[in-house]
């Protein structure tokens, strides 16, 4: 027998005013959506009714859009034509049209300075990809998801409601998985939050004047770095294997990586490099940053130098939209990586990019360099490769069937020069977002490449840590036996990647007892500053630990 379903008496009458209300508004304003087709002043006001579904359907009416709901006082925000707001108010059943104005706290600060072009520094990284164009035609990221695995991210205002929740460990959900060794999907850090505004922060704070290169997609947070911007190889394993178990149940197609090692141990061997690349195969397009230790010949990280993934320089756009001033930062770490490969592959600003703050965090405590509330400055290829992963969200959602091979072709053979020719600092060239997915010539990257075995870590991972030591429970362990027991072998994961997989291991393996030896972490021991070509600015960066943290950016 079907089930039956009683509809509420409440709802049955809500129900049935919003029906009267509609058929009142046909005949009170019978002009109103062809008048709102052509309006171009909008108001922002508050509306209240006898119920929200009431306020909803009147904003409707008159041609507006709901931004907010707020049940609280049974009625919506919303943007409303000017020249209708009137009729609106005098709507059967609203109880209020208000303006929404903006509140200010009571500050002991009498005479607060009004936010100048100096308080709020220029940002072109956008023009400079030119997703901006590609915006203008559809690409914006929406219904696409980009894993950030990094230190989490917090919640702010222009990341609202796209952050997806996830299933943890134990079924219930969850703003990120979390292998971070830490109580909370919280960025402590202050990494992870920043790097999610490059990527999808949609501008609300700053009225649209700092946005995202996506600012449609939506954004899995894996959480594997700590209070201290610290991760260890076997976390970021798990936290790999985890997009790829999950990539359909939460719809991921770009994994970006702003972290990695100083190992120097074969890409065709190393397990870190096997991970990404089954990322790869899986179809996530995987974005790494090539890392901060430059300038010298052959300090890209892994997993960097894997030649499948896109691998990412940094360029200083100095505050431009031409490419011929362009500076390369000495932080942006050049190739070739060992065994000759070519990296990194494309170039994208890294210089002084203004994104999103974790109030409270390491990087916030420590750094002062704030804009706002909300934006503060950050230096580093962790933050280039956060652009070209918000970029290929916006291209594949404009192209959402193109596999990481031919998203990879795209962006490189369409990528401009810029005035430094080093191929081995900036690869193909900078990122052009517009021309990848519209002018792109026929073709896949990575063909005939052989992959890793990642029998490297066949009984450790300490090569895959390059010089770093691990510790447990403050222990730094090293050699076979010890570290084998507080790390996985490659073997729990050369098989197929399932839900169960995953589950499996992190159930087995105590990811949550392992992290980088902190003596190596604290410090940020750079203070060195270039000023290429007279800038009074220059491509000056501060706050780099050359032998930890370097990978996690440079914060000015």
């Amino acid at each position: 027998m079907p089930e039956t379903r009683l509809l509420r008496p409440t709802t049955a009458i809500a129900a049935a005013a919003t029906f009267v209300l509609l058929a009142s508004l046909a005949a009170s304003v019978p002009a109103a959506p062809a008048q709102a087709a052509g309006a171009t002043l909008h108001e922002r006001v508050i509306v209240r009714a006898v119920t929200g579904d009431v306020a909803r359907s009147a904003v409707a009416a008159v041609g507006g859009v709901v931004r907010i709901d707020l049940p609280i006082v049974d009625g919506v925000a919303a943007d409303v034509p000017a020249q209708l707001v009137a009729a609106l108010a005098g709507t059967p059943g609203i109880r209020a049209v208000t303006p929404d104005a903006r509140m200010t706290v009571q500050s002991s600060v009498v005479d607060e300075p009004s936010r100048t072009a100096a308080r709020w520094p220029k940002s072109v990284y956008h023009q400079v990809v030119r997703v901006d164009r590609l915006a203008e035609r559809g690409g914006t990221g929406e219904g696409v998801t980009v894993a950030l695995l990094d230190t989490g991210i917090n919640e702010t205002l222009d990341l609202a409601g796209r952050i997806k929740d996830v299933e943890d460990l134990f079924g219930y959900p969850s703003p990120c998985i979390n292998l971070s060794g830490e109580p909370t999907c919280d960025d402590d850090y202050g990494h992870g939050t920043f790097l999610a505004g490059i990527i999808a922060g949609d501008g609300t704070a700053s009225d649209g004047r700092y946005t995202g290169v996506a600012p449609d997609a939506e954004l899995v947070s894996i959480k594997v770095g700590a209070a201290d911007g610290s991760a260890d190889v076997s976390s970021v394993l798990a936290g790999i294997q985890w997009s790829v178990s999950f990539r359909e149940q939460y719809d991921i197609g770009v994994l970006n990586l702003s972290l990695g090692t100083n190992s120097t141990e074969s890409w065709t061997v190393d397990p870190l490099n096997y991970a990404v690349e089954q990322a790869w195969f899986a179809g996530i397009t995987v974005v790494v940053a090539a890392s901060n230790r430059g300038p010298d010949a052959g300090t890209i990280s892994k997993p960097g130098d894997d030649p499948y993934v896109i691998t990412v320089g940094a360029t200083d756009d100095r505050k431009t939209v031409k490419l011929a001033d362009d500076v390369l930062p000495d932080f942006s770490s050049r190739g070739p990586a060992p065994e000759g490969v070519a990296k990194p592959d494309v170039a994208a600003p890294g210089g002084h990019i203004v994104s999103l703050r974790a109030l409270g965090s390491a990087i916030d405590e420590e750094f002062d360099d704030y804009i706002d509330g909300t934006y503060r400055r950050g230096s580093g290829t962790s933050m280039s490769a956060a652009v070209v992963s918000g970029a290929a969200a916006a291209i594949l959602s404009r192209k959402p069937k193109t596999v990481p091979d031919r998203l990879k072709y795209m962006l490189m053979e369409t990528a401009r020069p810029v005035a430094v020719d080093d191929v081995d600092a900036v690869g193909r060239g900078m990122v052009d977002a517009n021309r990848a997915a519209f002018r792109a010539p026929a073709g896949l990257a990575n063909q005939g490449l052989a992959s890793s075995s990642g029998l490297g870590g066949l009984f450790s991972l300490d090569p895959s840590r390059g010089d770093l030591s691990v510790s447990a429970d403050g222990t730094v362990v090293t050699g076979l036996l010890t570290a084998q027991l507080i790390t996985w072998s490659v073997l729990d994961f050369l098989g197929p990647w399932t839900e169960e997989t995953w589950y499996a291991s992190e159930l087995l393996r105590p990811w949550r007892l392992t992290r980088w030896n902190e003596e190596l972490w604290k410090g940020h021991n750079w203070e060195g500053c270039s000023k290429e070509g007279g800038d009074p600015e220059g491509s000056c960066f501060y706050g780099h630990n050359w032998e930890g943290s370097a990978w996690y950016g440079a914060w000015d």
